[in-house]
This record gives structure tokens, C-alpha cells and sequence, in this order.
């Protein structure tokens, strides 16, 4: 009588483990199914930051802060002035470079022009020279005719002593003719070695100066800081009043519109992990509610712990296996970035899908470089004042008057 009631409860179970056991049979051929088909085809990590390029803004000479013009979280474009530093010192030596510049020129053009009047002036006194001689030759032959009429009485003494006089005379206007001439080969000698196969333009003391001058600019147009960059103002280090050296850190400014995301993988993750795969990320700030879709720029060159800045030294002590983790770089689509902007540092979730990447060799280099030519601007100024010096202290008229100079210093040195 007591056994029946024992035996129907049991008798009640075993079909309910059969369907337990069943269902779990079933559950589990459905996720092996699943893995193979889905799973096995994705790597993912929570283990995940944004990136991107910490424009640092250093001053490249000495000086005082006067003005700040941009402040953190604030949005600069790219040459935009962000800090001026105090000029007058600049101005000054700009100054003297552009007198230093005109001076070069004038006195170098003198030189040429100098060089066709000694070229004239060399050939009137070897005529003078000749003239000279024929003087002195009229000279002795006078004196030699005279002293020998003075034996038979014909000349008197004092025609003989003007007679030595003018031969006196003529020998030191020979000697001073030769002198001059000599004078003014040396001088046209020393004028041709500073002006041999050149031109004004391309002197030497020209180019000198228009270095010096071109140095001057260059340094006037750095009191004036530009940002590189397109981006936010971070990490702002100067105060109004401060006197910066050169390389001293100013402030950062961020590119957010070009990040990427650095995905730590763990070691065994990254066996079919190739560049150019396709990867979807979620940002914490924004929850699952918005996807980025991104690329496998590339896998780093060694784990974290390779290049941290105190390595572990795993051949001293006692060892414990870590699981080793390497940064993948993965770039992000920019539309997407634009319409959903991100923040350096921020978290995410990032699933890579392990296909054949259709360009296995090709990474995504649309915004792995930066350029700027914002400080090209300061060379292209300093041309332009040069070419405008170089032409002011070059027109017909300064030449003329250099000529007519030249001329009036000939006259004088022949009087």
C-alpha cells in the first residue's frame, strides 16, 4: 500500500530530466553551431581608448607673452594666432637688417661702376705717362744743350740752374704719373677679385645681408604663434607676462577630427588579426545606440609591457605568466566622427571581424599624417621685402648718381 505513492512521483520526474537534458543538449549544439558559424569569425575587447595627435605649441625664440587668444576647450583653426609675443626687439633687428641690405647693395654696385671709371682712368695716365716721359726726354735735351754752350759763354748760369729745375720737375711728374697709374691697377685689381664671375645680385656681401635679413624676418614672424592645427585648446602652461624660452611648452591643441582607436588584444586573439579588417565599436559615452565602423590600420610592434616605461623583469624572481596584450590601431570613418564626436580617452567596445581583408596589404593611410604650412608664410614675406630692397637701391637713377660720383672722384684725383 505505501510503495505505489513513491513510485509515481519518480515515474513523474524522468520525463521532465529528459526534457531538461534534452533542452540543454539542444541549447548547446545551437551555441557550438553559433561559434562556428559566427563567433569564431569575430575578435572583441572592451580593453579600448581613442587616440589622436597632441599638437604641442612651443615658442621658437625668447620672449614675453602679451596676448593669449585662445583658451582651453576652446576651438582654433588651423593658422589662427594663438599667442603674441612682445616685437620691439624683432622690429629693431629687422630694421637693421633691411639698412644692412640697401647698404650691401649700394656699396657693391658702387664697386662695379667704379671698375669701368679706373678702366679710363688707367689708360689717361699712361697717356699722361707718355706725356711725362716726352717732358723729361725735352728736359735732359734742353739742359745737355745749355751746358754746353755754357763753356764757349753763350748761356748764363742762371738759364742753366732753370734748366736743371725743369728736369727736376719733369722727372717727379714722371715718377708721380707712374705712382698714380700704379695706384689705380691695384685699386681696379682688388675691385675685379671682389667682383670676379658675379653679378650685384649674387654678391657675396649681398647674399650675406639678405640672409641676415631673411634670419630677422623669419624670427619677427615667430612673436606671432599660430596653431598648426585645426582643433581644441588643451593644457594650457603660459601666463600673460611670462618670458618664454625656446621649446618652452605653451599649450596642446587636439585634431578631433582625425582619432583612432588603440584595442588592446590579448595575444591569442590576434592569430588571424591582419591589417585592413573591419571592426565596429561602441563608445561608453554614447552607449550602444551609435556604432562606429572602422579598419585595421595595423598591429603595434611589441606588447604594452615591451614598452612600458618600467619592463618587467621576467628573468629575476619568481614568475608569474601574464597574458600579454598588443595595441591594434583602427581608424575611424570620419562622417561618423563628425556626427558623433569623440574625446582622447574615452572607452570602447571594439569586435573585429576576422575575414580575408580585401586589400590585406593596404592600410588605411587617409589620416595617418599631418602637415601644416602655416610657417611657411614668414619665407615667402622675407622674398618679397628682399626683392623690394633689392630693386629700390638698384633703379637707373642710383646708378646714375654712383656714376657721376665715381666720375667727380676721377677728376679730383687727376687734379
Amino acid at each position: 500500500m505505501s510503495a505505489a505513492p513513491k513510485t509515481a512521483p519518480k515515474a513523474a520526474r524522468k520525463p521532465l530530466l529528459i526534457i531538461v537534458t534534452v533542452t540543454f543538449l539542444i541549447l548547446g549544439i545551437a551555441w557550438g553551431i553559433w561559434w562556428l558559424l559566427v563567433s569564431a569569425h569575430y575578435e572583441s575587447t572592451d580593453n579600448a581608448y581613442v587616440h589622436g595627435n597632441l599638437v604641442q605649441l612651443t615658442s621658437e625664440i625668447p620672449g614675453t607673452v602679451i596676448a593669449i587668444n585662445a583658451d582651453e576647450t576652446q576651438l582654433v583653426k588651423q593658422g589662427e594666432r594663438v599667442i603674441q609675443l612682445d616685437p620691439s626687439d624683432t622690429k629693431i633687428a629687422q630694421s637693421q637688417a633691411e639698412a644692412a641690405l640697401a647698404q650691401a647693395i649700394r656699396r657693391t654696385r658702387t664697386i662695379f661702376v667704379q671698375n669701368d671709371a679706373l678702366e679710363a682712368d688707367i689708360a689717361m695716365r699712361q697717356a699722361n705717362i707718355e706725356r711725362a716721359t716726352a717732358d723729361l726726354e725735352k728736359a735732359r735735351s734742353d739742359l745737355n744743350r745749355r751746358q754746353s754752350l755754357a763753356k764757349s759763354g753763350g748761356v748764363s748760369g742762371e738759364e742753366i740752374l732753370h734748366a736743371r729745375t725743369a728736369l727736376k720737375a719733369a722727372e717727379s711728374g714722371l715718377a708721380q704719373a707712374r705712382a698714380a697709374l700704379a695706384a689705380s691697377k691695384a685699386t681696379l685689381a682688388t675691385n675685379e677679385a671682389l667682383t670676379a664671375n658675379t653679378t650685384v645680385e649674387r654678391h657675396p656681401d649681398v647674399l650675406m645681408a639678405e640672409d641676415k635679413l631673411r634670419q630677422a624676418v623669419l624670427e619677427q614672424s615667430r612673436t606671432s604663434i599660430p596653431s598648426p592645427v585645426t582643433g581644441m585648446v588643451a593644457q594650457r602652461h603660459t601666463q600673460l607676462g611670462q618670458h618664454v624660452a625656446p621649446g618652452t611648452p605653451i599649450m596642446t591643441v587636439v585634431p578631433l577630427d582625425h582619432l583612432w582607436v588603440e584595442a588592446n588584444f590579448k595575444e591569442s586573439q590576434l592569430r588571424q588579426m591582419k591589417a585592413g579588417q573591419n571592426a565596429t565599436l561602441t563608445a561608453d559615452v554614447y552607449g550602444d545606440s551609435v556604432t562606429y565602423h572602422g579598419k585595421i590600420q595595423g598591429l603595434g610592434a611589441g606588447t604594452g609591457a615591451a614598452f612600458a616605461l618600467l619592463p618587467a623583469q621576467n628573468a629575476s624572481g619568481n614568475w608569474i605568466k601574464v597574458v600579454q596584450r598588443v595595441p591594434v590601431r583602427i581608424s575611424l570613418d570620419p562622417k561618423e566622427l563628425a556626427d558623433h564626436p569623440l574625446r582622447v580617452g574615452l572607452s570602447m567596445q571594439v569586435k573585429v571581424k576576422l575575414d580575408k581583408p580585401q586589400q590585406e596589404a593596404a592600410v588605411a593611410t587617409a589620416n595617418l599624417g599631418l602637415s601644416t604650412d602655416v610657417y611657411g608664410n614668414a619665407s615667402k614675406q622675407a622674398d618679397a621685402l628682399i626683392a623690394r630692397i633689392v630693386a629700390e637701391n638698384s633703379n637707373s637713377a642710383l646708378v646714375s648718381a654712383i656714376d657721376g660720383n665715381a666720375s667727380q672722384a676721377k677728376t679730383h684725383g687727376n687734379d
